[in-house]
């Protein structure tokens, strides 16, 4: 995979804030999920990136250059800020014809119409944004960031303030532009939905990476925190005592005719407990891993 976006040692500082320390990463086409609690480096590292703020040490480079001595390269990034300062005095249309007109675009008013098309905002390109509704603001806003069709996008929480019908428009346009192969980086605090947009992650915290690939590989690679796997079993004791006697797993629970188990070894245990099940007859009706979705991993690695 070809790297799109290269940060090498980077950190920035506000006087005494480090907000990024010593950052080093690469970045392809796909979509990628940048997670981080709040404070974490997430926003000056989009800014960075984008070339709206310079490192005080390290390098940022797109598409092998750097932005800021590249200028030319801004018309293949599209920024979507978490920022809503937008020109409220505007409509739709007005807004997106004055950024197409910005970026030199030979055709801004058909790009304006294409890029209110593609959010779905088509009837309310001659409402001023100053009466657009939050969600609405979130999607001109990534309008205004694909205008230009660029190659690489960075969306810092584009999903804010949309309500359920918005976000899963944001959400299949994000994955769209990812299995287009674009490179897309986008953060949200909310997990689940980030899970559904990308397999790839970047962590910070604190500034620096603490993790970064497909968040499931990662998962596996947290030997210190058992998994815990739910079984619905109408012979709870008994499968509990056969999955102990053979080693399958390190701690079991049981609830209501549920086994909650905890499991070392992932592979042994979903290679054995098939085995087990027609060696001795006991029917299992539910199997749920209850700690491989990506907040499980983001709060295990957090903490």
């Amino acid at each position: 995979m070809k790297t799109t976006i290269s940060v090498k040692n980077v950190s920035k500082w506000y006087g005494q804030v480090v907000a990024v320390s010593d950052l080093s990463l690469e970045i392809g086409p796909g979509v990628t999920g940048l997670l981080g609690p709040n404070g974490a480096g997430k926003t000056t590292l989009f800014k960075m990136i984008a070339g709206l703020l310079t490192p005080n040490q390290g390098t940022v480079r797109v598409l092998g250059h750097s932005l800021r001595a590249s200028p030319q390269l801004y018309r293949k990034l599209g920024f979507c800020p978490e920022t809503e300062n937008l020109y409220d005095f505007m409509t739709g249309l007005e807004f997106l014809r004055l950024n197409a007109d910005l970026h030199g675009l030979a055709h801004p008013d058909e790009a304006a119409q294409r890029a209110l098309e593609r959010v779905q905002l088509v009837k309310e390109r001659e409402k001023k944004i100053g009466a657009y509704s939050r969600g609405m603001r979130q999607r001109i806003k990534l309008a205004q960031a694909l205008l230009h069709d660029p190659e690489i996008l960075l969306l810092d929480e584009p999903l804010k303030g949309a309500d359920p019908t918005q976000r899963v428009l944001l959400i299949e346009i994000i994955r769209a532009l990812g299995e287009q192969g674009r490179t897309v980086i986008v953060s949200s605090h909310v997990l689940h939905e980030v899970e559904r947009m990308a397999r790839e992650i970047l962590l910070i915290h604190r500034g620096r990476l603490v993790a970064s690939g497909d968040f499931r590989a990662i998962r596996e690679a947290i030997y210190d925190r058992p998994h815990r796997v739910l079984l619905g079993t109408s012979e709870a004791k008994r499968l509990a005592a056969l999955l102990t006697e053979r080693a399958l797993i390190s701690g079991v629970t049981i609830s209501d005719g549920e086994l909650i188990v905890e499991v070392r070894d992932p592979a042994l245990f979903y290679n054995g407990l098939p085995r087990l099940v027609v060696e001795t007859g006991i029917r299992v009706e539910r199997v749920v891993g209850l700690d491989e979705d990506l907040e499980s991993v983001f709060r295990y690695l957090v903490q």
